[in-house]
C-alpha cells in the first residue's frame, strides 16, 4: 500500500467527501439568501463514482471519511451511500456534518447503515436569531433532529457554532451550558473567508482569543493534552470531564498536524480547504477508453499528486493570500 504522505511528512488518513453543494439553509457566513450559483447536476459525481474514489483512498490509508456538503442529507440516496461505504473492505470510520434538519427522519437509518459519529451546525439558541441567521424558520427541526440523533446512539454528538460580531457573539456561555446539560460536545469555529457573499472581514471576525475570553467569564477552562491532528483545541470545563473546543482556523492554524484531503461533489481532489488548486478525478471516472482497474490506478496517482502539492500552511495570515474562488458550500465543509 502506498500511503498518502506529503513533502512535509504529514500522513493523510482523513477524506472529507462533499455529496452536494445544495443546502436547505442560507447561513449568512456561508451564502447569501438569494444564492443560485449551484454546480450543474450532471457535473456531480454519481454514487458509483463516489464509491470508486473512496475505495481508492481507503486502499492508500484513508481510515476516516466525513460526508459533508452543502447539506449531505439532501442527497436522496444518503442512507445507501453510508451503507456502501461501511461495506468497503477495511471500511473507514464514517462521520457526517449536517445542519440537522432531516435528522429526525434519517438518524436511525443512518446508524443502522453504518454511520458512527455526527456533527451538527447550530449557532444560536434563539428561534428568532436562527431565522435571521439562516433565512429559514427551522430552529425546532434542528432541536428535534438532535434529539433523534442522540436517541439513535450517535455519540459523541458534536455541535459546531460560528460566532459573529453583533449577531450571536453574546451567546458563547449559554451555548456551552446548553451543550453540557444535553451531553453534547460543543466546538466554536472561527468564521473563515469562504462565504459566497464575500462578507468576511478579519477586523470583525470573532477570534479564538475572544471566544476563550467570553467563556472564561463563566467557566474555568483547562487545556486537554494530546490534541493530535484534531482541528479543535479542547478544554476541560470547571475541572469536570465535560469539554469545549475552539477551532482557530484563522488565528491559530493547525496546518502542521493536518491529515485531511477533500473531494468535492463534482469530483475535484483538494489538498486544503483554502487551496487554489484542484486535481480532477471526474475526468478519469468518465473516460470511456479506460476500464475500471485502469481508472483506479490513475485515481490513485492523482491522490498522490494532490498530497504532494500540499503547502505547509493555508497562508491566510500572509499578505499575499488569495481566497479560493469556490465558496465553502462548493468545496465541502
Amino acid at each position: 500500500m502506498t500511503e498518502l504522505i506529503d513533502t512535509y511528512g504529514r500522513k493523510h488518513r482523513n477524506l472529507r467527501v462533499s455529496l452536494t453543494d445544495r443546502c436547505s439553509l442560507r447561513c449568512s457566513y456561508c451564502m447569501p439568501n438569494d444564492f443560485a450559483a449551484w454546480i450543474p447536476h450532471d457535473d456531480q459525481l454519481t454514487t458509483e463514482e463516489l464509491l470508486t474514489v473512496i475505495e481508492v483512498g481507503v486502499s492508500q490509508g484513508i481510515n476516516e471519511v466525513r460526508l459533508t456538503g452543502g447539506e449531505p442529507l439532501l442527497r436522496p440516496d444518503i442512507v445507501e451511500i453510508v451503507g456502501r461505504i461501511a461495506s468497503i473492505e477495511n471500511a473507514p470510520e464514517l462521520t457526517l456534518t449536517t445542519n440537522g434538519l432531516k435528522l429526525a427522519e434519517l438518524a436511525q437509518a443512518l446508524v443502522k447503515a453504518g454511520l458512527t459519529r455526527i456533527n451538527v451546525s447550530l449557532d444560536t439558541l434563539s428561534r428568532e436569531r436562527f431565522k435571521k441567521l439562516t433565512f429559514r424558520d427551522r430552529f425546532d427541526d434542528v432541536i428535534t433532529g438532535l434529539e433523534a440523533a442522540k436517541s439513535a446512539g450517535l455519540s459523541p454528538l458534536k455541535i459546531n457554532s460560528v460566532l459573529m460580531q453583533g449577531v450571536n457573539d453574546d451567546e458563547a456561555p449559554a451555548l456551552l451550558q446548553w451543550a453540557i446539560e444535553n451531553e453534547y460536545s460543543l466546538r466554536f469555529i472561527e468564521q473563515m473567508p469562504l462565504d459566497a457573499g464575500g462578507i468576511w472581514e478579519r477586523a470583525t471576525m470573532v477570534s479564538a482569543d475572544e471566544i476563550f475570553k467570553a467563556l472564561s467569564q463563566n467557566y474555568s477552562l483547562t487545556p486537554v493534552d494530546d490534541r493530535g491532528s484534531s482541528p479543535a483545541e479542547e478544554f476541560y470545563v470547571n475541572g469536570t470531564s465535560h469539554t469545549v473546543g475552539i477551532i482557530g482556523s484563522v488565528t491559530r492554524p493547525f496546518c502542521g498536524a493536518c491529515d485531511r484531503l477533500r473531494l468535492t461533489s463534482d469530483g475535484q481532489l483538494r489538498s486544503c480547504l483554502f487551496s487554489n488548486e484542484e486535481v480532477d478525478v471526474r475526468k478519469v471516472l468518465r473516460d470511456e477508453s479506460k476500464d475500471l482497474e485502469s481508472k483506479k490506478l490513475e485515481i490513485a496517482a492523482r491522490f498522490q499528486k494532490t498530497v504532494l502539492s500540499k503547502l505547509p500552511g493555508h497562508g491566510i495570515n500572509d499578505p499575499s493570500f488569495i481566497a479560493p474562488a469556490r465558496p465553502m458550500s462548493a468545496i465541502g465543509g
